[in-house]
């Protein structure tokens, strides 16, 4: 188990993809956030810059 699957996805991959479906934003900006930050910052500081990311769109 791991918080991925505890959080109701298969896995990080399905995670990130799921957030950039939500916030409206390419996989590819996701993926970059999520790297800068580090997987710790997945379900905190990741969602705070992607909400910031989707203001600008």
């Amino acid at each position: 188990m791991s918080i991925y699957t505890d959080e109701g996805y298969k896995n990080r991959k399905e995670y990130l993809e799921s957030l950039a479906e939500e916030y409206g934003i390419s996989i590819e900006q996701v993926r970059m956030a999520a790297d800068m930050l580090g997987p710790d910052e997945d379900f905190d500081g990741l969602i705070a810059t992607l909400e910031d990311m989707s203001l600008e769109l």
